[in-house]
């Protein structure tokens, strides 16, 4: 495969920060050829940092145009004409006052997919929604942390980048649908979705979600994170074998079923603590693993991208992780972010 299995296919963007250039660079790194529409002043991010704005925005082009401007709406409108979608990240407001859907841009190419992507909807005002706002307003945060401590937010932008996930989704498959169109994502929407076997469990079953200490699974007996001699652990076992190489390794006797081991969470946690103080994390990692038992070691970040570094990739001087998604027979170039306006006509 020479090209990726998007080549040819020409994207536009209008956003910033987060969610939605993360969606068009997902599309970048597998061939398609992103173009990132800024305003004069560029995308907010810039102003964060090179290197936030490198891992949102490599291998894009940037065309500086004032969308508020007649001159600026003619050039998208021609830009529209050979394009095959547009992903816009703003208010709902400022959407359709600059005409980023498709009821505006169809005059231009009846086929061009437009995806709007905010924080509650097309239609439904312009309250802020940022990440952590909506991590809150869903119920992630309440789900998280400790059971006698305060609601915790997760240490990274898990709102932003789900959503620019599914809005990369939507965009393609209205393209492969052939039609033109709208498609709406927004960020409660999504969170909310994510939510799904903890949502219908309440939905159908009448049982609200709660908290676990360290983090444990709701039903799942053991399933968490535990304190070791050095470190911590993270413990996942979900079938009855899985306990039973555990066991076995441990030293513990008893509770060779799940539905035993949930019925007496108490007394099977109490067991697993004490026996996995005897050694250190890493160790346990090392020692349980080959017997297929889901574990591993809590690692810092930095541990992490130094465990895997197949996970970075080089794009313009600057070291990013890679994407999550690899094609059989394509070998993806890294192109550097865009300067502003670097690829303005003339």
């Amino acid at each position: 495969m020479s090209g990726g299995p998007l080549a040819g296919i020409r994207v536009l963007e209008v956003g910033h920060m987060l969610a939605g250039p993360y969606a068009t660079m997902m599309l970048a790194d597998l061939g398609a050829e992103v173009t990132k529409i800024e305003p004069p002043t560029g995308d907010i991010s810039r102003q964060v940092s090179d290197s936030y704005f490198a891992s949102l925005n490599r291998g894009k082009r940037s065309v500086c145009l004032d969308l508020t401007s007649v001159e600026g709406k003619a050039a998208l409108g021609e830009m529209v004409r050979d394009a095959h979608a547009l992903l816009v990240n703003m208010k709902p407001s400022a959407i359709h006052r600059l005409g980023l859907t498709y009821e505006a841009l169809r005059e231009y190419n009846e086929k061009i997919v437009c995806v709007a992507l905010t924080g509650f909807g097309l239609h439904a005002g312009d309250d802020p929604a940022f990440d952590y706002i909506v991590q809150a307003a869903t119920g992630v945060a309440s789900l998280t942390g400790d059971p006698d401590g305060p609601p915790t937010l997760p240490g990274y932008s898990s709102a932003d980048n789900s959503s620019g996930l599914t809005a990369a989704l939507g965009l393609l498959a209205q393209i492969v649908s052939g039609r033109g169109g709208q498609v709406e994502v927004n960020l409660r929407d999504v969170m909310l979705s994510q939510l799904n076997y903890r949502a219908a469990a309440y939905l159908n079953d009448g049982v609200e979600p709660r908290r676990h200490p360290n983090g444990a699974h709701s039903f799942y007996v053991p399933a968490q994170l535990f304190p070791t001699a050095s470190g911590w652990l993270a413990l996942f076992i979900t079938h009855d074998r899985f306990w039973k190489s555990f066991a076995a390794e441990a030293g513990i006797d008893g509770f060779p079923t799940m539905s035993e081991r949930a019925a007496k969470r108490d007394e099977v946690l109490a067991l697993v603590t004490e026996a996995l103080k005897a050694d250190t994390a890493d160790s346990w990692e090392s020692r349980l693993r080959p017997l297929g038992v889901p574990v591993a070691a809590v690692r810092t970040l930095p541990e992490a991208l130094e465990a895997h570094p197949e996970m970075v990739v080089s794009a313009g001087g600057h070291r990013l992780v890679g994407p999550s998604i690899r094609v059989a027979g394509f070998d993806p170039f890294y192109g550097p972010p865009p300067r502003l306006g670097e690829h303005d006509p003339g």
